[in-house]
């Protein structure tokens, strides 16, 4: 299978894993609640939240493993593929043990007094608490498989794991509804139950079906290679925290002036920008294996290629949802809210304005991962995003609205845009006039066009589901303009290529069935 049908294939499926998680598990959050009732699901997701937390290091670990592998597989060298895998699995199990030790250790403070729990259900969270730490463990020790199948280009085995844990979690939802005992207890057990299973699908898969997944010379330990998976993960977790630190300091310092309100807002406009960017980080996660196999085949032209077009394609993917969302964002949250917090349609839209300049560059940090060299390029993004939170208190300090904080969130993500091209050209040589030309320039045309056919749909038309129209002017406009101004000529030839193949595999099957 081509590389170029490989990614529309992996996006295809990614996508449809999407639509059938996000429906199953808002309903099967609904049967949670109803079933524990307020106070123990409250618990459940007070003890839970440590899994959330810990989530940075599991993301920064897996990208590193991830990268390595697909590295190597680039330079077809087996062996060090070998390495890689077996030194990461053994790194994992040791953090893995290290975490659970420090969670039983910060366990035993946490439940005298410092949680506010009843005291009638002390025990009962303490339960939940220990079958969390198994989860953790579990959840950890799979970052080297599924990196590895991120690394082989193989979501289609991550998406068939996903739906099994999501129709268990239903399974568990329907199962809470009819048992007489402790509920709590047996949700937190189950749960932990499926990070188990989980493990050992991918696992069973891994070990059956690539080379480089072995436990050949497992407790034999590199540690050039240990460093390598550590330094690297460490600076990604580095540039994580920072982003984290830029978000939460954010909310800190808007409930310091404004009161617990403004932090509705601010944690809607999260939600609303979270939910529209999976499009676009859902397409730069099937192309990332292609980019780092790239650098590691000594194709830099290919990897400089793939990772503006990951720019320019995760822009487009956002932009589609977020420019009709931005002019229609006060219908849309009346539908969806109901009773909607003050300040939260302009925090929406601004968010999402911050979030589309941040897509113009997304593909940029993936090519400063393949290279291997983040440490200069993590210190200075990740430390120019935190400038967030000093820029924030001065607006605020001064008197300026609320909302003056996302417009400088926008500001600085501008600059964080500027210094990743400059640190590419640094560290790979990139030419910033191609970038221009291949991303920047490609994106103007497209949103100018939009932006005006939503401005004078949204100013001159009046109807109470007028958001609809709009929006499918929107995708309309954008669609066009897109193909015609928006490609450049080898993008438009690739796009030509997949509709001829798509629309040849479609009537091959229709020629097939109507002759059954």
């Amino acid at each position: 299978m081509s590389s170029a049908n490989k990614v529309a294939l992996n996006t295809g499926i990614l996508y449809g894993r999407m639509l059938v998680t996000m429906g199953i598990s808002l309903y099967s959050t609904r049967l949670i609640l109803s079933a524990l009732g307020s106070t123990d699901y409250g618990i459940f997701n007070l003890i839970a939240g440590v899994i959330a937390m810990l989530s940075f290091l599991n993301t920064a670990m897996a990208t590193s493993t991830q990268r390595f592998l697909s590295f190597h597989q680039g330079k077809k060298d087996l062996p060090m593929q070998k390495k890689v895998f077996t030194n990461s699995l053994l790194l994992h199990v040791g953090i893995g043990l290290l975490i659970v030790l420090t969670l039983e250790l910060v366990g035993l403070f946490l439940f005298n007094g410092f949680l506010n729990i009843p005291l009638d259900r002390i025990e009962q969270a303490k339960s939940v608490y220990h079958f969390m730490s198994v989860t953790v463990f579990f959840t950890i020790v799979s970052v080297p498989f599924t990196g590895s199948l991120v690394a082989h280009e193989n979501m289609l085995w991550i998406a068939v794991v996903n739906v099994v844990e999501t129709m268990l979690k239903l399974g568990i939802a329907l199962l809470l509804l009819y048992i007489s005992t402790d509920k709590l207890i047996i949700y937190g057990f189950l749960t932990a139950s499926i990070s188990v299973l989980s493990l050992f699908l991918y696992i069973y898969y891994c070990f059956r079906t690539y080379e480089d997944c072995t436990l050949e010379n497992f407790t034999v330990v590199d540690i050039p290679v240990i460093k390598q998976l550590t330094s690297f993960a460490g600076w990604n977790l580095f540039g994580s925290l920072c982003g984290l630190g830029r978000s939460q300091g954010i909310a800190v310092l808007l409930n310091l002036f404004f009161g617990a309100v403004i932090n509705a807002a601010y944690g809607i406009a999260n939600q609303v920008a979270a939910q529209l960017n999976f499009f676009s980080s859902t397409m730069l996660r099937v192309l990332n294996p292609q980019i780092m196999k790239s650098e590691g085949a000594n194709d830099r032209k290919r990897m400089l290629r793939l990772s503006m077009m990951a720019s320019k394609f995760g822009f487009f993917l956002l932009a589609y949802f977020a420019i009709p969302c931005i002019f229609e964002m006060p219908a849309i949250l009346s539908l969806w809210l109901r009773n909607v917090p003050e300040h939260t349609s302009i925090f929406c839209r601004l968010m999402l304005v911050g979030a589309l300049v941040n897509q113009l560059t997304i593909g940029l940090q993936s090519a400063a991962q393949a290279t291997g060299r983040i440490k200069a390029y993590q210190a200075v993004v990740g430390s120019v995003l935190l400038l967030n939170l000093p820029l924030a208190y001065f607006l605020l300090n001064n008197g300026y609205p609320a909302y003056s904080v996302l417009i400088g969130y926008a500001f600085i993500e501008a600059i964080a845009c500027v210094l990743r091209v400059l640190f590419l050209k640094y560290l790979t040589g990139m030419s910033i006039t191609e970038y221009v030309n291949r991303v920047f320039m490609r994106e103007v045309v497209p949103v100018f066009l939009t932006v005006t056919a939503c401005y004078f749909v949204s100013n001159y038309l009046e109807s109470t589901y007028r958001f609809i129209f709009t929006t499918i002017v929107s995708v309309s406009v954008f669609s066009v303009s897109i193909y015609l101004s928006g490609l450049c000529k080898d993008e438009k030839e690739m796009f030509d290529r997949l509709f001829v193949k798509l629309k040849s595999t479609v009537f091959r099957g229709k020629s097939y069935a109507s002759s059954k």
